[in-house]
C-alpha cells in the first residue's frame, strides 16, 4: 500500500490520465518539448518517466505499465537496437539514462534488441566519451572539460548493471574512480553539500579560477547524485568496494541534506542559502532526495532518520504541492531545467538558479514522485 488511499489515488490518477494517454512523439509530462516545440528524440526527461513506470510494475504487476514501456521504447529502437534520434558524438551523458531501462526491458521480455542497442551506445558513445585527465568523462561534447553532477546519475548506474551483466569489472571499476573523483573534487567539506559543476581547466565564467568549482549548491543536481548512488548500491556487489564506496557517499550526502529541510519540511532550490529571497521550496530535488532515503532503508543502509525523513519529505510534496485541474493532479513547484554557461551564458550565480523557468507536471518531478512511492511499497 502506497502510504494513504489518498496518495494512491495521485498515483492512480497520473498513471490513467497523464501516462497512459501520452504519445511517444509528444508525451504530456515532457515540458521542455512541450513549452520548446522540441522535436520527438531519444532524451533523459522520457527515460526517466519510463524508469519509474517500470519500478512501480515490480511493484504492482500491472501489465499495462510493462506494455506502456515497451511501446514507448520500441518508439525509438529498431528491431536490430539501433536508436536513430541518438547520436553517439554528441557525448551526451544524459541520453544515457534511458538506455537504463533497455537492460530492464531485456530482463523482463528477453528481447534481443534491447540488449544490441545497449551494447551499441556502450562501444559508439561511452567508448568513445571524452574525459577530463582526472579520468571523469566530460558531461557533454559542448561542454569540455567539465564534471556536472547530473552525470553521475544520467550513467554511472547503467554502467554498474551493464558491468554486472556482462562481467566488465574494468567498467565497475571505472564507476568507482569517477565517483571518487565527484567526492574528492566537488564535496565541501564544510557543508557535506556538492557544488554543480567543475571545471578542470578553469576557463568557465562560471567557475572558480582557483578550484574550478561552480559557486552554489543545486538541490537537484544533489538530488541526481543521491538518487545515482542510491542506485548503484542496489546494483553493485555489496562486498565489493564499489558498494561501500557509495554507501558512505550516500549516507553522509543524506545526512548533510537533512540539516537543510525547512520547518515545511521541504528542500529549497538552493539548500544552503534559506535566508536568500525568492528562494522557493523545489520539488523534484526534494523527491529524489526522498527517493534516495527510502531506497536507502529498503536496502539496509539507512538509519530510521533517513527513513522518517524520506517519509517526510514525500508527505509534505503530497499536501502541500499537488493540486487537481480537470480531474489530472497537478505537481507545481519544479524548476524547468538549470546548467551552467553555453550558449545561454548561464552564469551559475544564485540570481541564475531563482530566474529559470518553475513549470507543473514535469517528468523531472513526476518521475521521482512515482519511484519514492515504489520504494515506499518495498519497504
Amino acid at each position: 500500500m502506497i502510504q494513504t488511499l489518498k496518495h494512491q489515488k495521485i498515483v492512480n490518477s497520473y498513471i490513467e490520465k497523464l501516462i497512459l494517454p501520452s504519445r511517444p512523439e509528444s508525451p504530456l509530462w515532457n515540458r521542455e518539448s512541450i513549452i520548446y516545440g522540441k522535436p520527438a528524440r531519444w532524451n533523459y526527461i522520457d527515460g526517466c518517466m519510463i524508469k519509474a513506470l517500470l519500478m512501480l510494475y515490480y511493484c504492482c504487476g500491472d501489465d499495462r505499465l510493462l506494455d506502456f514501456s515497451v511501446g514507448f521504447t520500441d518508439f525509438y529502437v529498431t528491431e536490430n537496437g539501433d536508436i536513430p534520434t541518438l547520436n553517439p558524438l554528441d557525448y551526451n551523458l544524459d541520453n544515457i539514462n534511458g538506455c537504463k531501462n533497455l537492460l530492464t526491458l531485456y530482463k523482463l521480455t528477453g528481447m534481443k534488441k534491447y540488449m544490441a542497442a545497449a551494447e551499441k551506445t556502450v562501444n559508439t558513445q561511452l567508448a568513445g566519451q571524452p574525459r577530463l585527465r582526472c579520468g571523469s568523462f566530460t558531461h557533454k561534447a559542448i561542454y569540455p572539460s567539465q564534471i556536472w553532477l547530473d552525470g553521475a546519475y544520467m550513467v554511472l548506474p547503467f554502467m554498474t548493471e551493464y558491468a554486472s551483466m556482462t562481467g566488465d569489472t574494468d567498467m565497475t571499476e571505472d564507476v568507482l574512480m569517477q565517483l571518487q573523483n565527484i567526492r574528492r573534487i566537488m564535496l565541501d567539506s564544510e557543508t557535506g553539500l556538492y557544488y554543480h559543476g567543475y571545471n578542470e581547466s578553469g576557463e568557465q565564467q562560471w567557475a572558480d579560477p582557483a578550484t574550478g568549482l561552480s559557486g552554489e549548491f543545486w538541490l537537484r543536481a544533489m538530488g541526481w547524485l543521491c538518487a545515482g548512488l542510491a542506485d548503484i548500491c542496489e546494483l553493485s556487489d555489496e562486498n565489493g568496494e564499489l558498494f561501500r564506496f557509495s554507501r558512505d557517499m550516500l549516507t553522509e550526502l543524506l545526512d548533510s541534506l537533512s540539516s537543510c529541510i525547512t520547518d515545511g519540511d521541504m528542500l529549497l532550490q538552493l539548500p544552503a542559502r534559506s535566508e536568500l529571497s525568492g528562494n522557493y521550496p523545489e520539488t523534484s530535488g526534494t523527491l529524489l532526495t526522498a527517493y534516495s532515503a527510502l531506497k536507502a532503508c529498503r536496502l539496509g543502509i539507512g538509519s530510521e532518520k533517513t527513513k522518517t525523513d524520506g517519509m517526510r519529505l514525500l508527505a509534505a510534496v503530497f499536501s502541500k504541492y499537488i493540486s487537481y485541474e480537470n480531474e489530472i493532479p497537478v505537481l507545481g513547484n519544479i524548476c524547468l531545467m538549470a546548467g551552467l554557461g553555453g550558449s545561454q551564458q548561464r552564469s551559475g550565480t544564485a540570481e541564475y538558479y531563482l530566474s529559470e523557468k518553475i513549470v507543473s507536471n514535469d517528468a523531472k518531478g513526476i518521475a521521482p514522485l512515482l519511484m519514492a512511492c515504489s520504494e515506499i511499497c518495498r519497504i
